[in-house]
């Protein structure tokens, strides 16, 4: 079991607490990032106990929710401290999830760019990809080694029962 924070509207909670589940839902994802969050799914079959669901975003460290960008000024959002089962979780680093938003080759190195750019390498873009879950091999890169990692988790549903505590907050 692992604690994991994840911020949501106040709507979603209302839908949370009236179905006594929340689950990732496709009518919420920015149409140009569909295909990245299709890919994930698919991730999440392998990996973890998911049967096509969309994800649920989760961070390992509780955001700050003083921060912009959580949710448009305004917003009425809760911050949901959950507990959840790890094998019902998905992590994988928030920066590198950016690669796959933007179908962008992932590499390790200067040299491996170039030879992927050249068609040099035998590693498909999608391959790359898989590399958001290796946090050691990240961490050893000549490229990644430099950022620290920010642990991001998905998972295909909140149960009501798994909530530890709800924090209120309204976007900046």
């Amino acid at each position: 079991m692992g604690i994991y924070y994840t911020n949501q509207t106040i709507e979603a909670y209302r839908e949370l607490e009236k179905n006594g589940y929340l689950k990732g839902d496709k009518k919420f994802i920015y149409l140009d990032f569909l295909p990245s969050y299709q890919w994930m799914v698919e991730q999440m079959d392998k990996r973890i106990n998911n049967n096509g669901s969309f994800p649920i975003w989760l961070w390992k460290e509780k955001p700050d929710l003083n921060e912009e960008g959580h949710f448009p000024k305004g917003t009425k959002s809760v911050c949901l401290t959950v507990e959840i089962p790890d094998d019902n979780v998905l992590l994988s680093d928030f920066d590198t999830w950016h690669y796959i938003l933007n179908t962008w080759f992932l590499p390790l190195s200067e040299e491996e760019d170039d030879l992927f750019e050249a068609g040099k390498l035998n590693i498909s873009m999608e391959q790359s990809w898989e590399r958001i879950f290796d946090f050691e091999l990240l961490r050893k890169s000549e490229i990644w080694s430099e950022y620290p990692l920010d642990i991001q988790g998905v998972t295909p549903i909140i149960r009501k029962e798994q909530i530890i505590d709800i924090e209120h907050f309204i976007a900046k």
